[in-house]
């Protein structure tokens, strides 16, 4: 855990950023007058998900998928 002032903060912002990438410090913290005010930390990597493409080949689209729409359109009077 590192507590630094702001106006320290504002001048090694990069070298505290860099600090919690290399997993030297889990947690800094960014006081005012003395008293932490602010936590940084790193957010959590989200693991990459494919979600383009990822139900390929799971199922089927019926032949006959596009004619319900001429069918709806009817029901609403014949304009969509």
């Amino acid at each position: 855990m590192t507590q630094v002032n702001m106006l320290d903060a504002k001048t090694d912002l990069s070298k505290l950023v860099r600090m919690l990438e290399t997993r030297q410090e889990e947690v800094i913290y960014l006081a005012r007058n003395g008293t932490a005010v602010v936590q940084m930390t790193l957010i959590p990597k989200q693991p990459d998900r494919k979600r383009i493409g990822a139900a390929e080949g799971k199922f089927c689209i019926p032949d006959e998928f596009d004619a319900w729409d001429k069918e709806i359109e009817e029901m609403f009077g014949g304009a969509l």
